[in-house]
This record gives structure tokens, sequence and C-alpha cells, in this order.
């Protein structure tokens, strides 16, 4: 069984920075595109940033310029630094794959990690 596990989230001051690691593990084959999404309090679930396998990636225009993802493809883990927050980035964050595992091609997600943005 494929699981995925966030980690890094936490309270940080305005300006502050964080991050945020997903990892990976059970029957795999192949990783696909790996990401990031967020949800905050009574919003839709929304794509923060996304890599895929080649490292090619791609971001919402409210985090580009104070966000980075990137992944270890040998340790099947997806990272997100993230600068500059702002209150408007509090949110649960799921780290996301799609991936090739003895089911076939899924998408799966992790639980999220709470990312809170204050002073």
């Amino acid at each position: 069984q494929v699981q995925l596990v966030e980690s890094g989230g936490g309270l940080v001051q305005p300006g502050g920075s964080l991050r945020l690691s997903c990892a990976a593990s059970g029957s795999i084959f192949s990783i696909y595109a790996m990401g990031w999404y967020r949800q905050a309090p009574g919003k839709q679930r929304d794509l923060v940033a996304g890599i895929t396998s080649g490292g090619s990636t791609n971001y919402a225009d409210s985090v580009k310029g104070r966000f980075t993802i990137s992944r270890d493809n040998a340790k099947n883990t997806v990272y997100l630094q993230m600068n500059g927050l702002k209150p408007d980035d509090t949110a649960v964050y799921y780290c996301y794959a799609d991936l090739m595992g003895v089911e076939g091609l899924m998408d799966y997600w992790g639980k999220g990690t709470l990312v809170t943005v204050s002073s």
C-alpha cells in the first residue's frame, strides 16, 4: 500500500520561512508528477506547485518568486521551500503523487500538514 507522509508545517511569523517535505513509500514502480495543494478554511483546495519526474515545475501565481518546489527521485520525496510567508498562505498543505504502483496508475494524497502564518 502506498503512503504519502508530509512534515514541516507549523506556526511562523509573516516574512518567515518553512520547508515542507513529503515522502512516498510502499509498492511503487515509478512516480511521475508530485506536488502540493493547499486548502484554507472555507475555501477550495488549490494547486500550489507541481514538479514532473524530469524536473519541470509549475506554480500558482500567488506563490511565484516565494516558493520553490524540488524533489529527490532516489528518496521518492518532494519538498516545498516557502519564503516570504504571508497570512494568506495559512492553510492545510497536501502532498500528491501520480504514480504507478501494484494497483496501476493512480493519484495518491497525504493527510496534510497545517501551516499558520501569524504574528
